[in-house]
């Protein structure tokens, strides 16, 4: 299966850093100088109003996704199971088919026919069979993604009407995003708590 079956929508956002910051038309000197204080502003909890989560890791650690996954290699190792009986089946018939035209097993033209028409409905009783199986596959993945995606969003919409962030990103929609404004662990276990309790 792919190896992310559970992705989302990244959210693109631009900041005009140099309309707020006076650093951005100083000299190098100013620069220099704004460094340690943007830095003493970190350490003392004065951190940009927004956040961002890593989408890989929530897909990984959230139980609600981990059990979506489990589902769907289950599906895929059935659906693999079934292409392979399909096949042994009718490869089986065919091989006796072979053998039986080599000994002169063929009475008349009408029981080889009857043969060629049984093989022909094996296979394509094979292509429906597999076909429907496909279909399902791909449903059950689409909606296991869809699920997953709605109540990632769900519960970051419900934990932001406490938290006030400005903002929550995707980690995958920024180039750089200081690792301080990473809150994926508390959104991890808040999802697992959530999930947990309806589950039981």
């Amino acid at each position: 299966m792919k190896k992310n079956l559970l992705r989302a929508s990244a959210f693109a956002f631009a900041l005009s850093i140099c309309a707020t910051l006076p650093s951005c038309g100083g000299d190098q000197a100013q620069k220099e100088a704004d460094k340690p204080a943007a830095k003493a502003a970190a350490q003392a909890g004065q951190l940009p109003n927004y956040r961002y989560v890593d989408l890989d890791t929530v897909l990984s650690k959230y139980n609600l996704a981990k059990d979506y996954n489990e589902e769907i290699l289950r599906m895929q190792t059935n659906m693999e199971s079934e292409v392979k009986r399909h096949e042994n089946s009718i490869q089986s018939f065919a091989s006796s088919m072979q053998k039986k035209l080599q000994n002169n097993g063929y009475l008349s033209e009408e029981s080889y026919k009857a043969d060629q028409d049984k093989i022909n409905n094996m296979q394509a009783n094979a292509q429906r069979s597999v076909a429907s199986l496909q279909s399902n596959f791909e449903n059950a993945a689409m909606n296991a993604q869809k699920t997953v995606n709605d109540s990632v969003q769900a519960f970051i919409k419900e934990y932001n009407a406490k938290k006030k962030y400005d903002a929550i990103f995707f980690k995958a929609a920024t180039l750089f995003i200081s690792p301080e404004l990473d809150i994926t662990a508390e959104v991890v276990e808040g999802l697992n708590a959530r999930y947990n309790k309806v589950k039981k």
